[in-house]
């Protein structure tokens, strides 16, 4: 079994959240879903996750404006974060590298090599 990742997981497609929280229940991932940005400050300002899991494209609240807004918490300062969006072009993936991401997943992902896509990014072990 996998070493236990607390995310903060934020996506506003019901289908999508699905996916990830099947393919990452099961490998040592405690999620904390949120269906939006508004929610992931609510949920984001009581816990400390080891990794902030984010889309990118979301109505009233998008992905770089959430993470922006949870970084003036302090406790979320250094807190790495990775995308995920179909935007994956170039200069995309460079503005969100830039935002402080230790990297994106493109949609549509693998479920079955997720956990281990996420792992990879953040230098950690799936072990």
């Amino acid at each position: 079994m996998s070493v236990e990742l607390n995310v903060l997981y934020v996506e506003d497609e019901a289908d999508i959240r699905e996916v990830v929280e099947f393919a990452l229940e099961d490998e040592g991932f405690e999620l904390v879903v949120c269906d939006s940005g508004k929610e992931a400050l609510i949920k984001g300002s009581s816990i400390i996750p080891d990794l902030i899991l984010i889309d990118v494209m979301m109505p009233e609240m998008d992905g770089p404006t959430t993470l922006s807004k949870l970084r003036e918490m302090p406790h979320m300062l250094t807190v790495p974060v990775i995308f995920m969006t179909a935007k994956v072009q170039p200069a995309e993936v460079e503005e969100y590298l830039n935002l402080g991401a230790v990297g994106v997943i493109r949609k549509p992902f693998d479920a079955m090599t997720l956990a281990d896509e996420i792992h990879r990014l953040m230098g950690t072990s799936g072990d």
